[in-house]
């Protein structure tokens, strides 16, 4: 069936790839051991993809941007290792205008049908995005983030590590490292206990995560005065390093 396949000349290929008939991989393309590429999918140039990632039909990696401020720069998609991309799943190229150049998915993602990862958009390590959900330019996902289906995020958006977002939401506000975000509008609804005890952190780790956001969420502070009680009357330790850390590099304000 290779007569169905198109490989441009200057593709780089690896050992044990897989690919279905009637895929089309462009020219400054990569991709790594034994990764299988399904029928149907379009790796347009310069796309670098990881080892042992699964590719399902439909999808497409390596668009251009669809940013009005793209004017035809060399920029860039990668994908780690390990990583899986469902039905008719979309991933843009990086623009230069943002100065990154790059869209960049971890290692050991799952990314469902149907999901838009728009230019320069930075997924973490061992992220979950469901079905339709979709993030416009310049989102951040740090690692092990879980979003719900039909969720859609705002240009700019940065979410934190270990947070989980509830499906069908608006995310137009930032959410913070280990919190769990629900309801319409969106809100924060207390710490990702569940995710966090999968992953190992203790009930000691997780109740001083606890105690940080009960002051900044529920000590009737702004956000800023919270953040600086927190500092002042919470034992050190690297949650509390992270959150406010989080906080206060925020420029679109975390989600109330």
């Amino acid at each position: 069936m290779m007569e169905n396949i198109y490989i441009h000349p200057d593709a780089r290929i690896g050992k044990n790839v897989e690919i279905g008939p009637f895929s089309y991989i462009d020219g400054d393309v990569e991709i790594g051991d034994n990764t299988s590429i399904g029928p149907n999918v379009t790796i347009l140039k310069h796309v670098k993809i990881g080892r042992n990632c699964r590719i399902f039909p439909g999808a497409v990696i390596g668009a251009e941007p669809q940013d009005l401020k793209f004017k035809g720069e060399v920029t860039y998609v990668e994908i780690g290792d390990n990583t899986t991309i469902r039905e008719c799943a979309t991933v843009n190229r990086g623009t230069g205008a943002s100065g990154k150049f790059l869209t960049k998915v971890g290692n050991n993602c799952l990314i469902m049908s149907y999901v838009h990862i728009a230019h320069d958009c930075l997924i973490g390590d061992n992220c979950i995005i469901s079905s339709y959900a979709g993030f416009a330019g310049e989102a951040t996902l740090d690692e092990y983030v879980v979003v719900g289906g039909g969720t859609l995020c705002h240009q700019f958006t940065h979410i934190g590590a270990h947070a989980m977002v509830g499906g069908a939401l608006a995310v137009n506000k930032d959410i913070p490292p280990y919190s769990l975000v629900g309801r319409s509008p969106i809100k924060f609804d207390g710490v990702n206990v569940v995710g966090l005890r999968r992953r190992g952190f203790s009930a000691e780790d997780i109740e001083s995560i606890h105690s940080i956001y009960r002051v900044i969420y529920e000590s009737g502070l702004n956000v800023s005065d919270a953040c600086e009680k927190v500092r002042e009357s919470l034992p050190d330790s690297v949650y509390k390093d992270i959150i406010l850390s989080f906080i206060s590099s925020s420029e679109r304000g975390i989600v109330k």
